[in-house]
């Protein structure tokens, strides 16, 4: 069985290890984990991972954020990954930092790469990996708030949140979504 994991961030030396790149963040942590080094192809950065059986495709999209869905329809298509077996890592601002929710599906909540997803695919139904930033920005500070760079104490944190949504993401595509939000969201 495939799956097509991909990491939101944007591409370039000036977004590297911000906020908003955390979806990039998750996949290099999976993939050094396990060995793997990406490769430049169509519309991103691509890693494969075997699993217990199972192709994790690792996609981390070259199309910039706002146009993800470019990269995620392409993919899916190549590969012939249903919808269900797709799993977008993406920052999320309405959560704290570093809590971790896997979902079904949802609306794009304002994220222009999810919206860009959900417009590609023309449906909102499909599995995402929440990664909370928290929102502890003053208003009218979002932009710089999620381009902004995580601080030392959030820092500190960051090697053990990633490795959690690590585990989720294995558990997502072994044990399946019900399964692995049973067994992880809000831990």
């Amino acid at each position: 069985m495939k799956f097509l994991i991909v990491g939101l961030g944007n591409i370039g030396n000036e977004y590297q290890d911000t906020r908003h790149n955390i979806g990039f963040t998750v996949l290099d942590a999976l993939a050094k984990a396990s060995n793997l080094f990406f490769s430049e192809q169509r519309y991103g950065s691509v890693a494969e991972l075997k699993l217990k059986g199972h192709v994790l495709i690792l996609l981390k999209p070259s199309t910039f954020m706002n146009l993800s869905g470019n990269a995620v329809r392409y993919w899916m298509q190549k590969e012939n990954i249903p919808v269900e077996q797709l799993l977008v890592v993406v920052d999320d601002l309405a959560i704290p930092f570093g809590s971790l929710r896997l979902k079904p599906r949802g609306s794009d909540a304002g994220h222009n790469g999810l919206k860009n997803i959900q417009e590609l695919l023309g449906s909102d139904v499909y599995p995402r990996l929440r990664f909370g930033l928290g929102g502890n920005f003053p208003k009218g500070q979002q932009i710089q708030y999620v381009l902004g760079k995580f601080p030392p104490e959030e820092q500190a944190k960051l090697p053990e949140r990633l490795d959690m949504a690590c585990e989720m993401i294995k558990s997502f595509c072994l044990a399946g979504m019900q399964n692995t939000m049973n067994a992880y969201n809000n831990k």
